[in-house]
């Protein structure tokens, strides 16, 4: 067994004692320069507006700018493994969606690793997706598109944003309910798959409510429902896909937010705090509620919730995927 002098003791006391007070020394003075958010795709896209809103909301309790960095490529892997490997200072955090928890099982090499790579913030807000159409497709609900597709499925396209997208996810998820394999067409984001549906490109698309809710009310486009297990505030009139005959058919859109590793603990501290305040915003919560997004409860707004709930959502779309046959190199 080790001894300890008491002159060990009180030098290991020192020394704790130093850190302490350094990391102390380090909240009370941060930040003192703007901070970095990166999103991992495109300016105007549905992870891009809930981090605008979010960074200009911030701004008001950090005292310094958040800017809003987008780095766009491989289905998001390429900014988490960017922030993954930034300097640990406290002026780089990432925020993702589900692709930080399907990206372990489609792809066979990817540069990070989600569990153990990042400090772990918060999540912030819930978004909804919606199953739409291009206006002019016959079935005029989810019982008469169920027999449509059916009848159909070797002509009907469906719609996403890309390899590993929510909406790739679900539109597995849909064709596996429905017990069809459609021809699928990948878009290099949400905006242009939007953009051929409602040219009538392509015939069925799953995408979040921040994106689709303005043409649903508009009428250019036809809803069969939400992905939720009730239905939400935005769209009051829309009946759930489990409503419409999907028994249990659930997808909804997280936000979390991630440091590097090696984020002082009081740094990460003060800008979760300063994401908690954000989500506790009127302004905030008036514009996510406008676009269909929800908050998340305050058990979620912890380090612990971002950590447990990612890990539940690896275990959950790893064998979604994998039986998929999907991959990425």
């Amino acid at each position: 067994m080790m001894n300890f002098s008491r002159r060990n003791l009180i030098a290991l006391a020192m020394i704790g004692s130093g850190l302490l007070a350094s990391g102390l020394a380090t909240a009370q003075t941060y930040p003192s320069k703007p901070i970095t958010l990166v999103v991992p795709f495109a300016a105007g896209g549905p992870t891009d507006i809930v981090a605008r809103t979010l960074a200009a909301t911030m701004g008001k309790s950090l005292g310094q700018t958040v800017v809003v960095e987008n780095k766009l490529g491989a289905g998001g892997t390429l900014a988490a493994g960017y922030v993954s490997k930034a300097n640990p200072d406290g002026y780089t955090f990432l925020i993702h969606h589900n692709g930080m928890s399907t990206a372990p099982a489609l792809y066979r090499k990817l540069a990070f690793n989600p569990m153990t790579d990042f400090e772990y913030v918060s999540q912030a807000v819930d978004v909804p997706m919606t199953l739409i159409a291009r206006k002019d497709l016959p079935a005029k609900n989810m019982q008469e598109l169920s027999a449509y597709v059916k009848a159909n499925a070797k002509s009907i396209n469906l719609a996403n944003a890309g390899l590993g997208a929510v909406s790739h996810l679900c539109g597995m998820l849909f064709q596996q309910a429905m017990g069809v394999d459609l021809t699928t067409v990948p878009f290099s984001g949400t905006a242009p798959a939007l953009n051929a549906l409602l040219g009538g490109q392509v015939d069925l698309l799953c995408d979040q409510t921040t994106q689709t809710t303005q043409h649903i009310k508009a009428g250019t486009v036809k809803l069969y429902g939400v992905t939720t297990k009730q239905r939400i505030r935005a769209l009051p009139d829309a009946p759930t896909l489990s409503e419409g005959g999907l028994k249990d058919f659930e997808v909804i859109v997280w936000h979390g937010i991630y440091a590097p590793k090696g984020t002082p603990a009081a740094v990460v501290d003060k800008f979760g705090s300063a994401v908690r305040a954000a989500l506790k915003d009127p302004s905030f919560a008036s514009r996510m509620a406008e676009l269909g997004a929800e908050i998340v409860p305050d058990s979620k707004q912890t380090p612990e919730g971002l950590r447990t709930w990612l890990q539940s959502e690896i275990n959950k779309w790893g064998p979604v995927i994998r039986s998929a046959g999907v991959y990425a190199d």
